[in-house]
């Protein structure tokens, strides 16, 4: 391997060598100690008694820091912890030293009336002279390093905690090859001040006469809760300037985690869209699961994994991971089992239409706490597939709904979609008599059954984004279905983590709408990740519209017009005052008829039930559909 492609080595000091000087430091602690606290004529007269503390401070100091370890260190690496383990050595052997002299001059054996100050003058001596000297030695080694390092010179945005966590971890580690070159932030009271010796040199409207003054090979945005307003200006600007750039993980992506460089990545489109965070209440959540049996389903989709990443740092009791897909579940499985070794997760293959096999999971496992994911949810795909979507996403939820009803379930949480409000699609249609279902099982029996709604997610399987990516990665063209299609999005770890907030807050029978910010243009959402991507829309990459497909609509609506919302405890969670739906008697011959028509197969019949069954619903008639096209997909 080239050598110049090995990490540089911190220079490092033996220990040996710190032990030589700190007997030396010892002896000048003790001097020192007395030279302190008497004239200099008196010194003559207490020279034995210095002697004899000389020797019996050698006598037991060093074996005390030994016996404490500070022989076995690397002091280029100290830390806080290490400052108290000093602290404790030099404190214990003082102790020691001084109870050793105070009983020899009781005894007679030193010059009588030995200053006892000089006890105290001593371990403070020593205290600063032991300490200092080894993180001197970490000084002079971060100091080498960054004078041997060759690397990028970075730009970090953001002076705040994670800014300087970045620094920190970019100062210590050389073989990153990275040097802070300085600091941008909006704070005023922050500017012309340093951070572990790197400037804040100016604000975020700066960096452009930054980038053109300054020698900047990189730019990392360390502000975690940055909304995405201001991380587009910042990759806009790197972009036109030709500087790449990365960023932190949003919050909601950090929660339970920790910052560092290791997280740092490119700017993805999810950055883009970000919003400022609201206040968070983990102890909410924290309450409603701690120490209780959870049950996912559909826990190997995008949903279903990070609601078990977000549920697995509430330390639940057990966790089950139902889905059935055994792939998807065994990789969620294998992934939670390396960061959360000390919980019991099970992995569980199981279809929700199976209901002898839900009640036999229920009767094993007990579980307590329940969020039911599981739903097929492609809209075209479902357009022909009629039957399938309605056995899996009604008679699923039907399924188990009742059996956690039977089992009396603390709490029960569906996952619904903005499709389901006046849904012109079979997939919106099921969501919507899922819904149903769960608030009508929750008026008869009072139990905690709530629904939470929400629109689209960026990243899922199967949603527009990798689709997008795919086709740049071809060289395009990216196929757009109209020029006005809107849809509302938010990014995977933030809906999630609403959804938790939500579940916490429901006491049984309620419809919690997620605020989900304005609808954004698809078109838009093409061009912006055509830029990441580091290519031009039009130029580089081609945007073609192919028309509407069946079952979608321009825009989504989150709740139906008229009805009121009311506000919750989280300012990004909603609550519908009231929500149409069947009465029971009326619902119950609903589900008995789709389920006659599912049994045949009849799309027509299926798709007349759902008409008048969902409130608003107008789903095309079955027999106009085209045929079915992979290309329309």
């Amino acid at each position: 391997m080239d050598a110049s492609l090995m990490p540089r080595a911190r220079p490092t000091i033996r220990n040996r060598f710190v032990l030589i000087g700190d007997i030396a430091l010892v002896l000048i602690s003790v001097l020192g100690s007395f030279a302190l606290r008497l004239d200099v004529a008196q010194l003559p007269f207490y020279f034995p008694a210095v002697l004899i503390m000389c020797a019996v401070a050698l006598l037991f100091k060093i074996p005390v820091y030994y016996f404490f370890g500070l022989y076995r260190r690397l002091w280029i690496y100290a830390s806080t912890n290490e400052l108290r383990l000093i602290t404790l050595a030099v404190t214990t052997a003082s102790i020691l030293t001084s109870g050793v002299m105070l009983a020899l001059s009781s005894a007679g054996l030193v010059v009588p009336g030995m200053p006892r100050s000089a006890l105290g003058i001593d371990w403070l001596l020593s205290l600063v002279l032991i300490g200092g000297s080894r993180f001197a030695l970490r000084i002079l080694s971060e100091q080498a390093a960054i004078r041997n390092q060759k690397g990028k010179r970075v730009l970090i945005i953001g002076a705040g905690d994670a800014g300087a966590l970045v620094v920190r971890e970019l100062q210590r580690s050389a073989q990153l090859n990275l040097i802070p070159a300085g600091f941008l932030d909006d704070d005023l009271a922050k500017q012309k001040q340093e951070i572990y010796g790197v400037r804040v040199i100016g604000g975020i409207p700066d960096l452009p006469t930054i980038l053109d003054t300054h020698q900047v090979d990189e730019v990392i945005i360390a502000i975690p809760s940055a909304p995405g307003g201001v991380v587009r200006l910042v990759t806009d600007i790197c972009r036109l300037k030709g500087i790449p750039s990365r960023t932190m993980p949003g919050l909601y992506e950090l929660i339970g985690g920790k910052v560092s460089v290791s997280r740092l990545r490119e700017v993805e489109i999810t950055d883009l869209l970000r919003r400022e965070p609201v206040r968070l209440n983990d102890e909410a959540i924290g309450r409603a699961l701690a120490g209780k049996c959870v049950l996912v389903t559909g826990a190997g989709g995008s949903i279903g994994r990070e609601l078990c990443r977000q549920i697995a740092r509430r330390k639940p009791a057990q966790l089950l991971l139902l889905g059935h897909g055994e792939n998807s579940i065994f990789e969620i499985f294998l992934e939670l089992r390396e960061d959360y070794p000390e919980l019991g997760i099970h992995p569980v293959i199981a279809d929700v239409r199976d209901r002898e096999r839900l009640a036999s999971i229920f009767s094993d496992h007990q579980p307590q706490v329940i969020f039911h994911a599981a739903a097929h949810k492609h809209v075209p795909l479902m357009e022909v597939n009629i039957t399938e979507a309605v056995t899996n996403n009604v008679t699923g939820t039907q399924n188990i709904v009742e059996i956690a009803a039977e089992y009396k379930v603390e709490r029960f949480v569906l996952i619904s979609t903005d499709k389901a409000v006046k849904p012109t699609s079979v997939y919106g249609a099921t969501k919507r008599l899922a819904e149903m279902l769960v608030l009508q099982q929750a008026r008869q029996s009072g139990a905690p059954f709530t629904v939470v709604r929400f629109g689209n997610v960026l990243g899922s399987r199967g949603s527009i984004i990798p689709i997008f990516k795919r086709q740049i990665a071809r060289g395009g063209p990216l196929t757009i279905t109209h020029p006005d299609m809107r849809r509302y999005f938010m990014t995977i770890p933030e809906a999630v983590y609403l959804v938790l907030q939500a579940a916490s807050m429901g006491r049984g029978g309620e419809l919690f709408v997620l605020n989900m910010g304005e609808p954004i243009r698809i078109l838009e959402l093409a061009e912006d990740l055509i830029r990441l991507s580091g290519l031009e829309p039009g130029r580089d990459v081609e945007i073609v519209f192919t028309g509407t497909r069946p079952g979608e609509k321009l825009t989504e609506e989150l709740w139906d017009a008229g009805t009121p919302l009311e506000q919750t405890l989280h300012p990004d969670i909603f609550r519908l005052a009231s929500s149409e739906t069947l009465n029971g008697r009326g619902l119950r011959e609903s589900l008995d008829s789709l389920q006659a028509a599912c049994h045949r197969s009849d799309a027509n019949a299926i798709i007349q039930i759902l008409t008048l069954a969902v409130p608003g619903a107008s789903i095309r008639d079955p027999e106009k559909l085209p045929q079915f096209d992979a290309s329309s997909l």
